[in-house]
């Protein structure tokens, strides 16, 4: 009896690679690569058709660029233009990668895909849990959190038990000697281009220029664009003060952004909304979780209590600094993801 099939998302990188080579031992492996809105396509896609063709995989291109124009980057431009602070990745993952494109394999007769995520699942019963990957540095299960239980039915993470220093060197064993130093960006679709630059192309007119002010109102200057600033930010404000400032708030409405000190950044309670429970399993009260308001941060004690229909307060035991609206919380029990929501 033959293998049974897996389809992999290849990129071209280290990390699908790597998890391609490893399933080969158990799989009938089939690429597939997502065409979205990269700048370096061409690259990109000479490359990954080298390495399919290095590891005998055979490779079909799905192409998502319309899907991803309304589903990603629409969003992406609007959050910014409204005052938020998006994250494309969280938005691409559940509607794109195990999406559209999941969906477009399994339309190929292929039922189960992987990806090279760092990140594992914790079967209970009929529900999936995300877990934290083994490599604590490189952990995405952040950036998978609105990937929803029919999704992660379908899934497999064979890197989530590895560090990333085992994958180069895995790979570095089967042959591949060119991956170190080539990380993937934060943004896939900016390339070099900044978040203004790429807003700017977007628009039939240019940025509106508004005032800079302070916590009490006094203008203290002007903005080129409120879609230039972000939450905490303290470089490239052109004003000048006796101590330090920093974008507290920003205010779309009054087409401002409002600026103040360090301290002025911290806060210990949060709304969230359009919140998602893993199996529909809401928090219990009086009980602490950790919490994650954006990749990279480190997950802090809170509770978690309900306003009404999908808003929640998330109550953090300390001050939280810089806590940005258009982000999302992501809500742990130890390291099982357990829920997500966008903050407001």
């Amino acid at each position: 009896m033959g293998k049974s099939q897996i389809g992999i998302a290849m990129s071209g990188g280290v990390d699908s690679t790597a998890c391609a080579l490893l399933l080969q031992k158990k799989y009938e492996v089939h690429g597939f690569f997502m065409q979205l809105a990269q700048p370096d396509l061409a690259e990109q896609l000479q490359r990954v058709k080298k390495i399919a063709g290095l590891c005998s995989i055979p490779l079909q291109i799905i192409d998502l660029r319309s899907r991803f124009e309304e589903k990603v980057l629409r969003y992406f431009a609007h959050s910014y233009q409204n005052g938020y602070t998006p994250n494309p990745c969280m938005i691409c993952n559940c509607e794109i990668k195990f999406g559209l494109f999941m969906d477009a394999i399994c339309d190929r007769g292929i039922e189960r895909i992987a990806t090279g995520h760092y990140t594992k699942i914790v079967a209970d019963h009929d529900c999936f849990f995300l877990q934290q990957g083994e490599d604590t540095k490189k952990d995405q299960s952040y950036f998978l959190a609105r990937v929803s239980q029919k999704q992660l039915a379908r899934v497999e993470f064979p890197l989530g038990s590895m560090t990333k220093e085992n994958v180069y060197d895995f790979v570095e064993e089967n042959g591949f000697a060119d991956f170190r130093g080539q990380e993937s960006q934060d943004v896939c679709f900016l390339g070099d281009s900044s978040i203004g630059d790429f807003l700017e192309t977007r628009e039939s007119k240019p940025a509106t220029s508004g005032e800079i002010v302070d916590m009490k109102g006094l203008v203290l200057g002007r903005h080129n664009g409120i879609y230039n600033y972000t939450i905490g930010q303290r470089k490239g404000l052109g004003i000048a003060a006796a101590t330090p400032l920093y974008v507290i708030r920003i205010d779309a409405a009054n087409n401002r952004v409002v600026v103040g000190e360090n301290h002025e950044l911290f806060q210990r309670k949060i709304v969230i909304d359009n919140v998602m429970w893993t199996c529909d399993k809401t928090p219990l009260g009086n009980h602490d979780y950790q919490v994650k308001i954006r990749y990279g941060h480190q997950a802090q004690d809170a509770q978690i209590k309900h306003i009404s229909d999908s808003r929640y307060q998330v109550s953090f035991t300390e001050k939280q600094r810089a806590i940005t609206p258009g982000q999302f919380a992501v809500i742990y029990d130890q390291d099982l993801v357990i829920g997500s929501g966008e903050i407001q």
